[in-house]
């Protein structure tokens, strides 16, 4: 039974250069600050960054496992706040994704939707502001 202050598993997931060369192709932003150091240090970035959708979709990701799939996601937004900066190396950057549910209620169709806040951090600084999902959950 889900309850309001239930904490999902905490996810941890690598984003390598190469999760980002996958990415732009799936998606077609081919923007170089998301491959080139060089792009990326002349428009001020600390180097070569995580596409914003990437680290919203690995978030997302968060909640459609705790839910049972994507199919239970009713609305989910977030805010970039921070990048995730990519290094050129084996690791790649770390981003550690919790959640908690922060609501309760049941929708006009008479579903029952939890409200979950999401926290996703790289180098301890989080990188999504007001990362909200609500997703329908079963009925007691």
């Amino acid at each position: 039974m889900t309850a309001v202050g239930d904490e999902l598993p905490p996810l941890s997931v690598r984003v390598t250069r190469a999760d980002l060369v996958r990415y732009a192709g799936a998606s077609g932003d081919f923007n170089p600050i998301h491959w080139s150091d060089r792009v990326a240090a002349s428009a001020g970035l600390p180097g070569v960054i995580a596409h914003g959708m990437l680290t919203m979709a690995l978030a997302g990701r968060l909640v459609t496992d705790w839910a049972g799939g994507p199919a239970a996601m009713r609305s989910y937004g977030v805010r970039f706040t921070r990048p995730v900066v990519v290094p050129d190396d084996d690791e790649g950057a770390l981003v550690e994704i919790s959640g908690k549910v922060t609501g309760l209620s049941e929708s006009e169709s008479g579903e029952r939707i939890a409200k979950v806040a999401i926290t996703a951090a790289f180098e301890g600084k989080t990188v999504l502001g007001r990362a909200v999902a609500e997703v329908a959950v079963p009925a007691e």
